[in-house]
Parts: C-alpha cells; sequence; structure tokens
C-alpha cells in the first residue's frame, strides 16, 4: 500500500508521465486539468514544479486510469497512431461520440469507464 510519504516521488512521475500521454493525444491545458481534477491554478503550480507536486489519492487515481487507458489502447492498436488518435473517433459504446469528450468530462467514474471498456476490449 502506498503511504502518504510515497506521494511526492509517485507524484512527480507520475505528473511527468501524464503530461507525454496528454502531449501524445493533444489534449489542451483544460482538459488535462479536468482529467486530472485540478484547478487552474493548482494545475499551472504543479505543471512548473513537478518535483514540489504531492498530489492527493483522488489525482493519482486518475493518473492511474490514464496509464491504463494508454496501455490498453496500445495494445489493443499496434500502430501508435491508431492507439494515440482512437480517443477523437466516434465509438458506439460512448454513443455515437468520441471517447474523448467521456476522458475529459472532470469526472473520475468516466475515466474508470473509459478503461473498463477498454479492459473488456482486450480480454481483460
Amino acid at each position: 500500500m502506498k503511504t502518504v510519504e510515497s506521494r511526492p516521488t509517485l507524484s512527480e512521475s507520475g505528473l511527468r508521465t501524464f503530461e507525454s500521454i496528454a502531449d501524445r493525444w493533444s489534449l489542451s491545458v483544460a482538459e488535462r486539468q479536468r482529467v486530472l481534477g485540478l484547478a487552474r491554478s493548482t494545475y499551472s503550480r504543479l505543471r512548473s514544479k513537478p518535483a514540489a507536486a504531492a498530489l492527493d489519492a483522488n489525482a493519482l487515481e486518475r493518473i492511474s486510469h490514464v496509464l491504463g487507458i494508454y496501455k490498453a489502447l496500445h495494445v489493443l492498436f499496434p500502430d501508435d497512431e491508431q492507439a494515440d488518435t482512437w480517443l477523437d473517433r466516434p465509438s458506439d459504446a460512448f454513443g455515437g461520440r468520441p471517447a474523448r469528450e467521456r476522458l475529459t468530462s472532470g469526472l473520475i467514474s468516466d475515466l474508470a469507464y473509459v478503461r473498463h471498456h477498454l479492459d473488456v476490449a482486450r480480454g481483460w
């Protein structure tokens, strides 16, 4: 189990990894804030000094979902471009809308839904 003391280490590496994935997905700053569940000022501060980040359990869980979504996409689609653009393609699983809308809604339950959908698709 992760302790409060391990949060700064997890936060810094998690935030760096999240930013790399968000760049690949072309997420806007506002979308990144919503995915992480952070206010604009908090996100700006963390982004400028990731080494000083100490994300709460909610933000770390959100990053965990993003990592799971990213991994599932790259298992399902061996071509990087296909995997990274899947979020923008309409899908019946999301009512004909792109998964990006659920991913960036700001609700942790929507992140979990996208991740679960992809985990089922890859046979998990």
